[in-house]
């Protein structure tokens, strides 16, 4: 039974800790004044992707 949450607690402290890297290289890029601006497609891409890549590196933890 304590599996499956192992599991669900693995996947998201995934998607946390890519969606932490991701903003972390955002602030970089704002502070060197490389990006002025996010738009808003483009957040919402970045949440999608921390979201989807956490899952499947979360998934691939869990098997071995």
């Amino acid at each position: 039974m304590s599996e499956p949450i192992n599991l669900v607690i693995r996947i998201i402290l995934h998607i946390v800790g890519i969606a932490l890297i991701m903003m972390a290289v955002l602030v970089l890029l704002k502070g060197l004044g490389l990006l002025k601006t996010i738009p808003e497609y483009v957040a919402w891409a970045l949440a999608l992707l921390a979201i989807g890549s956490g899952m499947i590196a979360g998934l691939r933890s869990g098997r071995k």
